[in-house]
């Protein structure tokens, strides 16, 4: 049991982060690239699409607290993170900080819930996107086969000059007498996927420079969305005091609204905040690490979270809470001001904004699996370094082939369902590698010093234990299932071919 504890040593560690030459990662990204990086991932489907729900099924106008609520978890998890960064900048994010504080099995977990993570992740994000695609499409009056848009036996009708699921007309529109189709897979959303790990493949850089161009767009168009949403309720103040009250809808005795629904709605969105966490996995490409990492992880977060509250808060004063439970909650919002460009504005930047959340999901997969090859937990094609490119192309198109398959034949509500308990699960045990280190590792040069340890992490161990007791049963049901998956694969092959294992065999040799 004890070897199945063994820690990796830091001196390996460091030793792997000045590695040089074809077969390893490129440095290239700068803390300008890697903190886009993190507003690519973070700045997507929270915003776009998450907001609404959460607003409309478990927080009401209180969903802005939500925001408040998980930007506090986030918090303490992104100093630890950004602490382990500057110490380890090697890729792997959470799984290569608990191989060094907490020990191999505790490590595959995480680095195989890691995997679960971001897979799901990039899936829900690709449905989402396919959503906000078409619709694009449509209103441009360019139609793809809808048998081609939607997971196999959706229901689909012809309303207003566009295709939709039959569950998405409005009340008392009858679906007798109308266009009907069905769903066969979404082949948007595979191509979507699949033109992502093309990209992906390429080379870090070139995936890092289009993100940041995109991100710049689409922080433009939020910019844009605020200015008119702003002006609306200044100019009408009595609607938005009607929509945000009560601001606290009264409990419907199942952990929705109320103070409770607070809670339940920041583990509902926790999803929107993976992105951080995917900055880290990318510590082992960027130039300088132990001064960028910091940078890009905490001022992503900050952003974000800034932007997520006052979104979050214009779009509740814009339209009543009980109607945001759709797909383009944003683009409603819009809508309430009568502004008719701007739905065609907002639906561009979900096109772009939920496509560079797919990057850097799938980059974050990618490299998680790369660090895991390396460490000799999966077969050595997943650390296959391309001698052109300097990316891990193996492990990337095999992720991404996968990954296509989901959001193909999978509805986006049951792949959403299974993500977020996955990133809170990172949290929690690298707030607690944080703490592990500074008692077994007082005196290590810290770049980057997480303040107030032990407080802060176990201050995030507590709200991310808690926020994951919000969540539905079928959430932990799939992660136990997914992880007994991985212990199968880890007892059976990686325990054989640990690096790490070897080298404790060795030790107790010598």
């Amino acid at each position: 049991m004890s070897r199945l504890l063994r820690i990796k040593p830091m001196s390996l560690l460091t030793q792997e982060a000045n590695e040089e030459g074809e077969h390893t990662l490129k440095r290239s990204l700068g803390a300008m690239n890697l903190i886009t990086l993190g507003i690519g991932a973070i700045i997507g489907a929270g915003i776009f699409v998450l907001t609404g729900q959460a607003a409309a099924v478990h927080a009401g106008p209180a969903v802005a607290l939500s925001f408040v609520l998980a930007g506090i978890t986030c918090a303490f998890a992104g100093l630890c993170y950004a602490e382990f960064a500057s110490i380890i900048p090697i890729a792997g994010s959470a799984y290569t900080y608990g191989y060094a504080t907490l020990g191999e099995f505790v490590a595959w977990i995480i680095g195989w819930d890691l995997g679960l993570e971001y897979g799901f992740g990039a899936a829900t994000v690709a449905s989402g996107w396919a959503g906000y695609f078409n619709s694009l499409l449509q209103q441009l009056h360019i139609y793809i086969p809808p048998q081609l848009t939607a997971t196999p036996g959706t229901p689909l009708v012809f309303f207003q000059n566009r295709w939709m699921p039959q569950a998405s007309l409005p009340a008392g529109v009858s679906p007798v007498g109308l266009q009907h189709a069905t769903g066969l897979f979404n082949l948007v959303a595979i191509l979507a996927i699949l033109l992502v790990t093309t990209v992906l493949v390429i080379g870090i850089k070139e995936s890092a420079n289009l993100n940041s161009t995109i991100v710049v767009v689409k922080l433009g168009i939020v910019g844009v969305f605020l200015v008119i949403g702003i002006y609306f309720i200044a100019k009408h103040p009595h609607l938005a005091w009607a929509n945000w009250h009560p601001y606290f809808p009264p409990s419907d005795g199942h952990g929705n609204f109320g103070f409770k629904g607070i809670a339940t709605g920041a583990a509902s969105i926790f999803f929107a905040y993976i992105g951080f966490d995917a900055v880290s996995t990318a510590a082992q490409e960027a130039k300088n690490p132990q001064k960028d990492m910091p940078l890009g992880i905490l001022g992503s977060l900050v952003i974000c979270t800034i932007l997520y509250i006052v979104v979050s808060t214009v779009l509740t004063g814009l339209v009543n809470y009980k109607s945001l439970n759709v797909a383009d909650p944003v683009a409603l919002g819009i809508d309430a001001t009568g502004v008719k460009w701007g739905s065609l504005l907002v639906k561009i930047g979900a096109v772009f904004g939920l496509a560079t959340v797919m990057l850097v999901m799938l980059l974050g997969q990618s490299r998680v699996f790369f660090s895991m090859s390396r460490d000799g937990l999966l077969p050595k094609w997943a650390s296959e370094i391309h001698p052109k490119f300097r990316t891990p192309w193996i492990s990337t198109i095999v992720v991404g082939a996968i990954v296509a398959i989901m959001p193909g034949f999978l509805p986006i509500d049951r792949l959403a369902e299974l993500v977020n308990i996955g990133t809170l699960l990172a949290f929690t045990i690298v707030c607690a590698g944080v703490w592990v280190l500074r008692v077994r590792h007082p005196d290590m040069h810290r770049p980057f010093r997480t303040p107030l340890v032990p407080l802060v992490p176990i201050l995030g161990i507590i709200t991310a234990l808690y926020l994951m007791t919000n969540l539905p049963l079928i959430t932990w049901m799939v992660m136990f299932g997914w992880l007994l998956v991985g212990l199968i694969i880890y007892f059976g092959y990686s325990v054989k071919h640990s690096k790490v294992q070897a080298l404790s065999i060795a030790d107790e040799a010598d």
